[in-house]
């Protein structure tokens, strides 16, 4: 069974932990990159970890075993970020408990849309999206951290 929770301050560390696993396993599914973010320190990942909208998932066996978070873009647009799931933990429902968490959270913030852009290499993850109900939008843009690779915009209703 997953479980899924709003991160707090005190969950620092182990936000720290994966998601720094998340920036070297899939360097090329992130807009930033593992040396920047483990030159943070404490405060940085406190602060993090206390924002709206940040969510970790947990298995009994895998701890944590994913994360993902939501940030308002527009008045009724959700932004989905920095979802990854653990490589022992995946086929096992973590992802879509965390969209299912990230889209709650969304509803509650009055926003009527879902919106995300995923590496067009990264198989896995648009099928985890287009399973949960997101669409592919006309949008493109290069990705941040390695500008020779291109994103698709993917979006779904609240």
């Amino acid at each position: 069974m997953v479980l899924v929770r709003a991160t707090t301050t005190t969950d620092w560390q182990a936000l720290r932990e994966i998601r720094l696993q998340a920036l070297l396993d899939a360097p090329d599914a992130f807009a930033s990159t593992h040396a920047g973010e483990a030159a943070f320190g404490q405060d940085e990942w406190r602060q993090r970890a206390g924002r709206d909208g940040s969510f970790i998932a947990f298995l009994p066996e895998v701890c944590p075993a994913g994360l993902g978070g939501g940030y308002l873009a527009a008045p009724e647009v959700v932004e989905l970020v920095g979802m990854f799931v653990r490589p022992q933990a995946r086929g096992r429902g973590v992802g879509e408990a965390v969209i299912d968490a990230v889209a709650g959270w969304a509803r509650q913030q009055g926003a009527s849309t879902v919106h995300l852009w995923v590496t067009e290499t990264n198989k896995g993850a648009r099928m985890l999206y287009e399973r949960c109900g997101f669409t592919v939008t006309a949008e493109r843009q290069p990705l941040p951290s390695n500008l020779a690779l291109g994103e698709i915009g993917m979006q779904r209703p609240v």
